[in-house]
């Protein structure tokens, strides 16, 4: 596996866990509450969605092996140049809904570097 290709997928990895962190102990009306918790997730999720975008530049039969990764970096889009339109809610959904399943399948391919 390409170096790059392999520091944008740890580069997922750690950003993916950092929203964990961050959000565990939360519930939705908590987060919705906290401004610097919001700010840094979705920051975290823009770092993903890029480097969602360069691993499609470097190997598009990689990116296509995340589910939804054309999902994710639509978001990542919403978030960069939509930031005045960006719903807590939406962002909680994902939260708890997408990246687990980001996880899983970035360890997979980190796994499987040889195949």
């Amino acid at each position: 596996m390409d170096s790059a290709l392999r520091d944008c997928l740890e580069e997922i990895i750690r950003q993916a866990h950092a929203i964990q962190q961050y959000t565990s102990r939360l519930t939705l009306d908590a987060y919705r509450q906290d401004d610097k918790t919001q700010a840094a997730v979705e920051r975290r999720f823009e770092i993903i969605g890029e480097a969602l975008n360069r691993i499609a530049k470097i190997d598009s039969t990689v990116v296509k092996r995340i589910r939804d990764y054309k999902n994710i970096i639509a978001f990542r889009n919403i978030l960069a140049h939509g930031y005045d339109h960006v719903d807590p809610v939406l962002v909680w959904g994902v939260i708890e809904g997408d990246v687990l399943q980001l996880l899983d399948d970035v360890a997979a391919l980190l796994e499987n570097e040889g195949d």
